[in-house]
């Protein structure tokens, strides 16, 4: 009986994993005998194919603890990175707005500014045309004064002016009647350059000039100051005295107006 139980073997199925691939199963047989003399070694076989079977296909389920651990850290990565993508677009927006912002001020005010100075400057070369139009018509008036003035018969040229010398004897209040008739005054002499040249006009002897005594002090019948002076010593101005060119020496003096001398007149 024994032999006819080993004779008639029961094949059993199991999986096992395969060696080379842990993540597969592989199907095996094993003789299960029905021998009372097997039944414990069958019995021990199959206790120990228990739990190889395909429902042990499940195994792999307990990997699934570390992969999700490691799913939830790469998302809270992607989350994180996600957060400081937004946080610094927003901000690198905020930051090209401000900039953008500060640099329109600027161009505003430096608009501004650039404009108030051409302003300015287009003022400056008005102006300056002004005074060169004016300057080109005082040049003009110049030029036209010396071309078209021409001295009388008995007058001579110095400078712009004409002079004249007369030898008839007069009071200072008459001589300078005479040349207001002619259209002159009595000389005026404003340089050293005149003085020389009025000096050798009136040759020898002495002659009125345009001097007076007005407010305690020599002044020009024009009414201005002295700008030069070629007093001799001890000339103090004096009430009803006026000035007179010039003695030996070239230099003026005074003499009261009942005096009689020459006159030498300005135009």
């Amino acid at each position: 009986m024994t032999s006819d139980i080993y004779a008639q073997p029961k094949k059993v199925k199991y999986f096992k994993k395969a060696e080379e691939d842990q993540a597969e199963w592989e199907e095996r047989e094993v003789n299960i005998y029905e021998s009372a003399d097997n039944v414990v070694d069958s019995h021990t076989n199959f206790q120990s194919l228990e739990g190889v079977g395909p429902e042990t296909q499940n195994h792999p389920a307990d990997q699934k603890g570390p992969f999700r651990g490691t799913l939830c850290i790469v998302g809270v990565l992607c989350i994180g990175m996600l957060a400081g993508t937004i946080t610094l677009s927003i901000y690198s927006t905020l930051k090209t707005n401000r900039l953008q912002a500060e640099l329109s001020d600027m161009r505003e005010k430096n608009s501004s500014q650039l404009q108030d100075e051409v302003k300015k400057l287009k003022d400056e070369i008005k102006d300056m045309r002004v005074n060169s139009s004016q300057l080109q018509d005082e040049v003009k008036t110049l030029k036209d004064k010396i071309k078209g003035t021409s001295c009388s018969d008995g007058w001579t040229r110095f400078g712009l002016n004409c002079y004249f010398k007369s030898t008839e004897w007069k009071t200072w209040s008459d001589s300078r009647k005479l040349c207001q008739e002619r259209g002159a005054d009595l000389v005026i002499i404003n340089s050293k350059e005149e003085q020389e040249f009025v000096r050798k006009l009136n040759g020898y002897g002495e002659s009125w000039i345009g001097l007076q005594v007005s407010e305690g002090d020599w002044k020009w019948v024009d009414g201005s100051p002295l700008t030069e002076q070629f007093w001799e010593t001890g000339q103090a101005p004096t009430s009803y005295y006026y000035g007179v060119c010039c003695n030996y020496d070239g230099k003026w003096k005074k003499s009261n107006n009942y005096d009689t001398k020459n006159l030498i007149c300005e135009k």
